[in-house]
């Protein structure tokens, strides 16, 4: 019979990234680590882990195996901790990925008060707009824009779907004037993500639903959407932006909508957590929290 322990430890070696680490978190030698995973891998016939001198990676059968088996060993952990304290309070580390901008949306003041609330419960936040590897950087739940794409991965849709639309400021348009159409945007300065041979497509569909798309080079180009909103307000150029982003901004005349028929769809956020059963109490309340403050936008 297979020892849950030896699953134990499987399960704290993905989570620490190392041998090394989850022998110094569980307190016993790395030798020991590496002999009962290697243990366990006999056992089930099959290897869990490829080693290399810079990291550990998941076969494809380790992660099906750390899929099934992490939230059954955090759950045990979980029922240890709430005997021992004798109560449900929520406690831990979350290590939490999400966008670039996403205390622009979320305020910072909320996460305070979340934090004094639970005062057993620690945030650690990895802000990128690149898409995190959830097992390999240890992440607890990620918000995400866009499809759902992660396999083995569990979430929901917690925005719904928006659209991307041009905009511009008024002193841009004093200056420049109004594109007539979607290829005089060549002729214009325009703010986008920086892309390869620093060209970027823009694919939308008009008001009879024809997609058509235009080529532009920006004359300002940024990684994160909150760099690109802030090129725009600054009069750099016209820029394609998520509405509700831009909806304050558009309310309060900031900006000003630009060639208003063309629209290109952009699909809502996504929560995902790595975890199918058993969700820590700390985490689920924090998923409570962001989905709150994103629908109250």
């Amino acid at each position: 019979m297979v020892d849950l322990n030896d699953i134990a430890l499987f399960v704290q070696v993905v989570r620490n990234g190392s041998f090394a680490e989850a022998a110094r978190r569980l307190g016993v030698p790395p030798n020991t680590v590496s002999r009962r995973v290697q243990q366990l891998e006999a056992q089930l016939g099959m290897r869990l882990l490829q080693r290399s001198t810079r990291k550990l990676t998941l076969t494809n059968a380790g992660q099906a195996f750390h899929d099934r088996c992490a939230s059954a060993v955090e759950g045990l952990n979980e029922a240890a901790v709430e005997l021992m304290t004798g109560t449900q309070e929520p406690s831990g580390l979350v290590r939490v990925a999400v966008p670039a901008d996403f205390f622009d949306f979320v305020a910072m003041e909320s996460v305070g008060e979340f934090l004094a609330t639970y005062p057993r419960v620690r945030l650690d936040f990895v802000l990128s707009d690149a898409k995190a590897d959830l097992i390999a950087e240890q992440i607890d739940v990620a918000f995400r824009a866009g499809p759902m794409q992660d396999s083995g991965y569990i979430g929901r849709q917690v925005l719904c779907d928006d659209y991307d639309c041009f905009v511009a400021s008024p002193a841009y348009i004093a200056a420049r004037g109004v594109p007539a159409t979607l290829q005089d945007l060549m002729n214009h300065d325009c703010v986008s993500f920086a892309f390869p041979g620093n060209v970027t497509t823009w694919s939308l569909a008009g008001a009879d639903g024809i997609a058509e798309e235009v080529r532009v080079i920006p004359r300002f180009s940024g990684n994160t959407i909150q760099a690109l909103r802030k090129a725009s307000l600054a009069g750099l150029g016209i820029t394609l932006m998520p509405q509700l982003i831009i909806k304050r901004d558009l309310n309060a005349g900031l900006l000003v909508p630009i060639l208003p028929q063309y629209k290109r769809t952009r699909q809502g956020m996504h929560v995902l957590y790595p975890s199918k059963r058993h969700l820590p109490l700390a985490v689920s309340l924090f998923i409570e929290l962001v989905v709150q403050k994103l629908r109250e936008l």
